[in-house]
């Protein structure tokens, strides 16, 4: 595995590095603010003492949120993206720092204070010069718990499509690649330790109080800052001296076929126009969250699903076929959104037993599995739970009960198969793993799964705006097959292959990419 990692980064470094700069810029600025705000309360705290029990019970409280939690509640207000997570991690990162100054602003000895206050020293001057540099040491500690903690849980903001190296993890997991999922965790645990240290560094030099020392922290301040400022110009320089160019944001779902359409997108269309795409891997929640962001302008084109648009996008009732395509387009046209490039293969849901559970109860329909469902335990996407063409839905159409249910991942799905940790799964019939999963899959007798011929969505407005998009989008009409998706997925979550090289090598077969 360790081989694997080494070789993993080596190879693909760029790409771990781009995921490091982004992970650095989400907490730095997450874990500034909240020194700011929480260091500012902490002191409020300690000087109103009236204010401080009813302060660190609400960001006592805000703690104990859920992630994923804090996550879906500040998207309706902020969106997907960067900007939800610096939101929610400056959050967790308040409790700490506010605690911090908090507890070393009221720890400090109260004879010194008034030794301070009987010489004369104001309410300000008592606070600045005596109670501020005296509480500093646990302030400092309080900082460095944060900063770790910020670092780590930077991580999960890849599940509402913002950056980091919880991309990597994210990846990894969807894609059946271990060596991506460590990769990812070795880096940011890396990264935090540095972090840690760097700050402990800091700690133990402001406690020295030499002249020679202090006159050597004057000079480490002054270069650090330089060097903080060159990092800041390096970055931001380029990017504004380079040529304006228009850029089309893509989403896909976190599923292995979508980041290779995500990258057949991006090939195409650089290739054949003079835009830049900057794809949003594995957006968590898939269609829930991209649709939304679609309309709100965060995303302009991303692949979806006719029938998962007809059910959770329109909010339509009954099965959705595709002559309502024709329906389906007006709909999105009143959101502002169009059907282009429909890729020809459809992903459609179906229903996978165990096959031990199939030979034992005989079981080779739905009709079958609902007389025995009681028995048995089922695994599906958070998606299939919710939607209106989902779980609800198929027990009552085939008069079924599961005796209980599993929230599963994408790409955790067969694992728990194999395990036993479920005896049936809601599959897709593009799964790479299915070809080689231990299992049984049943006939849909009553037809109850809609078609989900795959297509992209985008934007009307970018559509205008770049007339040339809507030609490139069109050259991908049927152009994959069920059969091709498969393999293709087979080839990234089993051959351990990269998205972007099986996108590529898969256009380049049909002509389209040179």
């Amino acid at each position: 595995m360790l081989a694997d990692v080494w070789n993993l980064l080596t190879t693909r470094w760029d790409f771990f590095v781009g995921l490091l700069h982004e992970h650095l810029q989400i907490s730095f600025v997450s874990i500034v603010i909240a020194i700011v705000v929480g260091g500012i309360a902490g002191v409020l705290i300690s000087e109103y003492q009236r204010a401080a029990k009813p302060t660190l019970a609400v960001v006592n409280f805000l703690y104990t949120i859920p992630s994923i939690s804090m996550l879906g509640f500040l998207i309706p207000f902020s969106g997907v993206g960067d900007a939800t997570a610096i939101i929610a991690l400056t959050i967790y990162a308040l409790l700490p720092m506010v605690r911090a100054t908090h507890t070393g602003m009221t720890n400090v000895d109260s004879a010194i204070l008034e030794a301070a206050t009987g010489m004369g020293g104001t309410r300000k001057q008592t606070l600045l010069r005596v109670r501020l540099p005296l509480a500093l040491p646990v302030i400092m500690s309080g900082i460095r718990n944060m900063a770790v903690m910020t670092i780590a849980l930077a991580g999960i903001a890849s599940f509402i499509g913002a950056g980091g190296l919880g991309v990597a993890i994210y990846r990894g997991i969807t894609t059946n690649n271990a060596a991506m999922t460590m990769a990812g965790s070795l880096l940011i645990a890396a990264l935090a330790l540095l972090v840690d240290f760097i700050l402990g560094f800091i700690e133990k030099r402001m406690q020295m109080r030499s002249h020679a020392a202090k006159r050597t922290n004057r000079r480490l301040a002054i270069g650090g800052l330089a060097a903080c400022g060159v990092a800041v110009a390096c970055a931001v320089v380029p990017g504004l001296l380079a040529a304006p160019s228009a850029t089309i944001h893509v989403a896909t779902k976190p599923m292995t076929e979508q980041y290779i359409m995500g990258n057949m997108l991006k090939d195409l269309i650089e290739q054949d126009t003079n835009l830049k795409v900057d794809i949003t891997q594995g957006v968590g929640g898939g269609t829930s969250n991209i649709e939304p962001a679609m309309e709100s302008g965060d995303f302009d084109l991303y692949p979806e699903y006719t029938g998962t648009g007809w059910a959770m996008v329109l909010k339509n009732e009954g099965a959705y076929t595709e002559d309502q395509f024709g329906q389906l387009q007006a709909g999105y046209a009143e959101k502002g959104l169009s059907w282009v490039g429909m890729y020809g293969f459809g992903n459609t849901y179906g229903i996978a037993v165990r096959r031990d559970v199939a030979e034992k109860y005989g079981l080779k329909t739905y009709s079958d599995l609902a007389k025995v469902a009681g028995q048995l335990r089922l695994g599906a996407e958070a998606d299939f739970f919710e939607r209106e063409d989902g779980y609800d839905a198929l027990c009552q159409a085939y008069g079924m009960q599961f005796g209980s249910t599993m929230q599963l991942d994408i790409g955790l799905k067969y694992d728990a198969l194999g395990q036993g940790s479920v005896d049936a799964l809601v599959i897709f019939t593009t799964d790479g793993k299915l070809s080689q999963a231990d299992a049984t899959v049943l006939e849909d007798d009553k037809h109850f799964f809609p078609s989900y011929e795959c297509g992209n969505v985008v934007r009307n407005q970018i559509l205008d705006e770049h007339p040339e998009l809507r030609g490139v989008l069109e050259k991908l009409d049927g152009t994959i097959t069920e059969s091709d998706m498969a393999q293709m997925n087979y080839e990234v979550e089993e051959e351990g292959k990269d998205p972007e090289d099986v996108a590529a090598e898969y256009l380049r077969e049909r002509g389209l990419l040179k």
